[in-house]
């Protein structure tokens, strides 16, 4: 892997050029590790829920990478989301080709994808696309859990 950190700049321009990506989407580009998801999601300290891939020393030697679904710690009710989320989406999930649903933790789902592959910035824009399939369902449980946290 030549350049890492050109891969996810390159990536990066290709979301926010995409006709979906308004306001409410955001990235957080750390060079060869990157975060994709929506301003709702509770993800400001990048411990909320958010799509993301990286590509790390670990990742080099195996030559392949991860994309990933996760609702970290400061997701509310962090387990009764994933558990939310699975039983509304897990038909979806399944269906994509390669896709783990994981349910653990903090991780939904994941892929993991060859490092090697031509234009690897197009590949990791359809899979981030896959995953924004979700983000209705996303949406909505979140609202649904914080309303509940409210009462």
């Amino acid at each position: 892997m030549k350049d890492v950190k050109n891969t996810f700049r390159r990536l990066h321009s290709k979301l926010v050029g995409s006709h979906w990506f308004n306001d409410d989407w955001q990235i957080y580009n750390r060079g060869p590790y990157m975060q994709l998801y929506k301003a709702n999601w509770y993800n400001d300290n990048q411990s909320g829920v958010h799509f993301e891939t990286y590509i790390e020393s670990r990742e080099i030697k195996l030559k392949r990478l991860p994309v990933c679904l996760h609702a970290e710690e400061d997701c509310p009710s962090q387990q009764v989301f994933i558990k939310k989320l699975i039983e509304l989406e897990s038909g979806r999930i399944q269906s994509w080709k390669g896709m783990e649903l994981v349910g653990k933790g903090y991780s939904v789902c994941e892929k993991s994808i060859p490092l090697n592959v031509k234009n690897l910035e197009d590949r990791l824009y359809s899979e981030l696309n896959l995953f924004r399939q979700l983000e209705d369902s996303i949406d909505q449980i979140l609202s649904t859990l914080c309303d509940e946290i409210v009462r």
